[in-house]
């Protein structure tokens, strides 16, 4: 049994205040509220979460700034995965969710498009997104073309779906009473219920990556 009661009106003032001022002064004075308020809470929502959905794992806080013109150090969210696939947020906006395939590497996306291409599986494909919309979330794509893929006609009938190099379901929740509750893990759980047929598409078509990590 797990003690998750919502996160306090106080996790989403921290990130605003870290919005404001994303220094390591502030971080390292504040750094016991983020403890408690932030991350205390999202280990208890993936305690709940994890006998239909597997552990959870939280990112870290920095953000890699190595290759990135924004030298911000610390991230203005809180995220994390869970071993079924979705991912949970929290930010000054609210609460966010999602599930899919957000990044394609090269033979994940030639499959996709094979898939997307293909008249039964792209046809089931289309269906799927419309009744995960229909439940609510949002389907989107990540890094689309302004064109057609190569060797794909321009006139193809799922153009749209052929053009992205990721596919999720997405949901976000503005900052409301609830989210201090325990209710917002029932809102977690109903859009992973919602989002499971994008990902069972993406699973059975697509699965993992077969390249070694660069």
């Amino acid at each position: 049994m797990n003690d998750f009661r919502g996160w306090p009106a106080e996790a989403l003032e921290f990130y605003e205040h870290l919005e404001a001022d994303n220094s390591r002064t502030f971080w390292t004075e504040h750094r016991a509220r983020y403890e408690e308020q932030v991350r205390a809470p999202m280990e208890a929502l993936l305690a709940r979460l994890e006998p239909e959905f597997g552990p959870g794992k939280i990112f870290r806080p920095h953000r890699d700034v190595r290759f990135s013109a924004d030298k911000s150090p610390y991230k203005t969210h809180i995220g994390a995965v869970l071993e079924s696939g979705g991912y949970v947020q929290l930010s000054a906006d609210g609460l966010a969710c999602g599930l899919g395939y957000y990044h394609l590497a090269s033979d994940q996306l030639a499959a996709y498009r094979t898939a997307v291409a293909e008249d039964v599986t792209g046809a089931e494909l289309e269906r799927v997104v419309a009744a995960v919309r229909g439940a609510g979330p949002e389907v989107v794509g990540r890094d689309s073309l302004k064109t057609a893929p190569r060797g794909y006609p321009k006139d193809h009938p799922r153009i749209e779906l052929l053009r992205h190099k990721g596919l999720i379901a997405w949901q976000q929740w503005e900052p409301a009473p609830w989210l201090g509750t325990a209710g917002a893990c029932d809102r977690v759980v109903e859009f992973l219920h919602a989002a499971a047929p994008l990902h069972a598409w993406l699973e059975n078509h697509v699965g993992p990556s077969g390249l070694a990590p660069r």
